[in-house]
């Protein structure tokens, strides 16, 4: 650490005060959080339950004049689109399961005008062919007006619907782990227009079928709901839409010259009858977005939209900027053109892609493609952070790792948003610390904590990820979900919050004392246990690490000790502290036994295993953290996890962990020297963080687990960290290295932290 003249432990000083946005129940509502709604789930007559279908739902209500505010409760199953005047004004819901259900509030006065309105729900369920991250209970839609001024809104018989036959499910299949979604094939001459408008004639719609009332999760009564949904409020905001073009051209085949300033600009393409056309078309940046396709004529014609991260040499990725001799392979949509003009197609839900192929094949029209691009889609979070270094590396560190965090954020954290799009644990952890330092907004974070603990079995572990419709178990995830809590008790706002979820961690941990042996070791803990994706070694087996003959492990038993740690931190301070002693005292006699069993000290390292034949970063790592290490010791490992080639490595993923170890030794000041594993992601052309440490043949090219510079480079840099409840006393500790001019500024709780380092005559200011 260079020493600075700063006090080390100061009560916060606020530089602003960020307006503060609300969400949860809210005020003054006891018609919808208190009572049985009004309004009824409803569905199509003689619609399957839970076959893949796209419905339409239309309301006409009249209006003596345009209202000053006119608040509505929304919700559907599997999702949502709610237009109000033709306007898209509401998407959702936010994922939850069927015990937490949510709806939004939203106004929708703004939308609305005296006479006639017409509100209107394209309502969809996904079936068979849904993504993994999806539970639900059966197909349905509901919205309820929030007093009796707004009761002709509610949904009940009085709705018109029919079905919407130009859809059907379009599945893409890859060697890869894959569970986000089916893609769309798209009838235009099956899909009614302009259904959304006034004008449109829905004499021969039929009448919504109501199938049950909508109940709020806290009245269920001493008989439940015979809905099944048990709704709640969500508590995150509506995600961001924001127009954005596609930047080049990558191959053109089949047309003899595209227009100038294709596609960045809107231009018509003209494809010829009985022809064949391709073109692949760079984002230049991986993106979430809603593809928008504009084209006329062309009666027939088929236009293919494939999407993809990256594309493929034979058996890799290579660089990501290269595309000459590879192959496209991608989740697709399919559109078959009615031949009339202005046809539009957005998909209804987002796709993931850099590059995106056009396969466009004429019949006996020619076709014109009038536009095309993109509607970026994410959580709306904010950067509230700022960093002034004249580093151009370490800007383009943050400003891919921030799009990673993006990327990787819609109603839920996600692992990635093309292959899984699904809520797990320990990437949620890292995610959430760069949510609090870069944005400040903690609303998602307390959205996954709440998923998580909702997700807890019976016996006190919790799933691995959630929402999930198939339940996976990772139990070491739910020991660094302990940690999390840790985490949002210190950088969050809401110590109450924390308190609420102390009952959840000591069922945790009585899962693992059922699995303890009397010198306090694990063994033959079920299901999934996970550590780390670790390339190229030995006796790792689907990211866990090596075992003992006789089923126990250093590296388990390490995060167990951890776990035990921080529960009992938690417990001090916002529970009771009678649980910490409990905590401590199986903790004392577990790091007893880690270093009776696992230390060598001929090579000055705790082994994975009781054979001491395998070591790893991970294992040491966790040494150094827990404190078994002594300080002395704890050096000395901290030179070997940098120079010592054979243990087994730490992927980008539990570099986290890793790097607060050497930081914790005493080498913090060297953190831009372990940043290669990034510098090499930049240098393959990635623009966001890849999910493994083999960036060339990584599954996906996007994880934001990989975004901990993104926290280290205001935390270990600049030196901002939290030294209290709720960010109540701020550390200051900075690792510069040999910076020697750098200036930045985190958001806070209440307002934000700023430091400015320089170096002037041999001393820093």
């Amino acid at each position: 650490m260079k020493k600075i003249n700063v006090i080390a432990l100061i009560l916060v000083t606020l530089t602003s005060i960020l307006a503060k946005a609300q969400f949860g129940p809210p005020t003054g509502e006891p018609d919808v959080i208190n009572k049985r709604w009004h309004a009824q789930w409803i569905s199509m007559p003689n619609a399957s339950n839970d076959g893949y279908g796209v419905y339409m739902f239309r309301k006409m209500i009249d209006l003596a004049s345009k209202p000053n505010n006119y608040k509505i409760h929304v919700s559907g199953d599997n999702r949502y689109k709610l237009f109000v005047n033709e306007k898209l004004v509401s998407m959702g819901p936010a994922r939850g399961d069927i015990a937490h259900w949510n709806y939004e509030t939203l106004d929708i006065a703004a939308y609305l005008k005296a006479g006639k309105n017409i509100i209107a729900a394209q309502v969809w369920n996904e079936g068979e062919f849904k993504p993994e991250a999806q539970i639900t209970y059966r197909t349905g839609f509901i919205l309820q007006g929030e007093t009796s001024a707004e009761s002709a809104i509610n949904t009940n018989n009085t709705w018109l619907c029919e079905k919407d036959n130009s859809f059907a499910p379009l599945v893409f299949r890859t060697r890869a782990y894959y569970v986000a979604g089916a893609g769309e094939i798209r009838n235009l001459a099956l899909s009614p227009k302009a259904w959304q408008s006034e004008n449109f004639d829905d004499k021969n719609w039929q009448k919504a079928r109501p199938v049950g009332g909508g109940v709020p999760k806290n009245i269920l009564g001493a008989f439940g709901t015979m809905s099944g949904w048990m709704l709640v409020p969500s508590i995150i905001p509506q995600m961001e839409l924001k127009d954005e073009r596609l930047v080049k051209v990558v191959t053109n085949e089949g047309i003899a010259s595209l227009p100038a300033g294709f596609p960045t600009k809107k231009t018509d393409v003209s494809i010829p009858a009985n022809s064949k056309a391709n073109i692949i078309l760079d984002q230049s940046y991986l993106t979430n977005a809603y593809p928008n396709l504009e084209f006329s004529g062309g009666k027939n014609a088929t236009i293919t939209v494939r999407y993809a991260e990256a594309l493929f040499n034979k058996t890799s990725k290579g660089n990501r900027n290269e595309t000459s001799g590879k192959t496209f392979i991608g989740r697709a949509d399919s559109l078959i053109s009615d031949g009339s003009q202005n046809q539009k197609f957005t998909s209804l839900t987002y796709r993931t892609y850099r590059y995106l192929q056009l396969s466009i094949v004429t019949q006996n029209e020619a076709i014109s493609l009038n536009d095309i691009y993109g509607a970026f889609t994410g959580y709306p979070f904010k950067m509230n952070a700022q960093l002034t270094a004249n580093q151009p590396e370490m800007d383009k560190i943050l400003e891919i790792g921030w799009r990673t965090a993006r990327l990787c954020a819609y109603e839920t954290y996600m692992d990635c948003p093309y292959y899984e799009q699904l809520q797990y644990i320990g990437d949620g952890r890292i995610q959430a610390l760069v949510s609090l330092f870069n944005s400040g907004d903690d609303r998602l974070v307390k959205n996954a904590i709440n998923l998580m603990d909702f997700s807890r079995t019976p016996e006190g572990v919790t799933l691995s990820r959630h929402p999930s419709y198939t339940p996976q178990f990772i139990p070491t995830f739910s020991l660094w979900y302990i940690g999390m809590l840790q985490d949002y008790s210190r950088y969050g706002a809401d110590v109450d919050f924390v308190k609420g979820k102390l009952g959840g961690v000591r069922q945790i941990l009585n899962y693992f004392k059922s699995y303890q042996q009397a010198d306090g070791r694990l063994k033959n803990t079920p299901q999934w246990m996970f550590t780390d994706w670790v390339d190229n070694a030995k006796e790792w087996k689907a990211g866990a690490g090596p075992m003992s003959a006789n089923g126990t492990s250093a590296m388990l038993d390490f995060q167990l000790l951890w776990a035990y740690q921080v529960a009992a931190d938690l417990e001090n301070k916002l529970g009771n502290p009678a649980f910490a002693t409990q905590y401590l005292q199986p903790a004392e006699v577990l790091k007893k036994t880690i270093r009776a069993k696992y230390w060598d000290a001929t090579k000055k390292l705790f082994a994975d295993r009781e054979e001491k034949d395998k070591f790893s970063q991970h294992t040491n790592s966790l040494a150094i953290l827990t404190g078994v290490a002594t300080s002395l010791e704890a050096i000395e490992i901290s030179n070997q996890l940098i120079t010592n080639t054979k243990l087994a490595p730490a992927s980008i993923y539990f570099k986290y962990y890793l790097h607060q170890a050497l930081i914790k030794a005493g080498k913090g000041d060297d953190y831009l020297k372990w940043l290669d594993k990034w510098r090499e992601n930049i240098q393959m052309g990635l623009t966001t963080w890849a999910e493994t440490s083999d960036v060339d043949k990584t599954r996906s090219d996007c994880h934001a687990w990989g975004s901990s510079p993104n926290i280290e480079f205001y935390r270990t840099i600049l030196g901002i960290d939290s030294d209290g409840l709720a960010f109540s006393k701020v550390k200051i500790e900075p690792h510069l290295g040999q910076m020697t001019d750098i200036n930045g500024k985190m958001p806070h709780p209440k307002g934000s932290i700023s430091t400015s380092y320089k170096l002037e005559n041999g001393k820093f200011k």
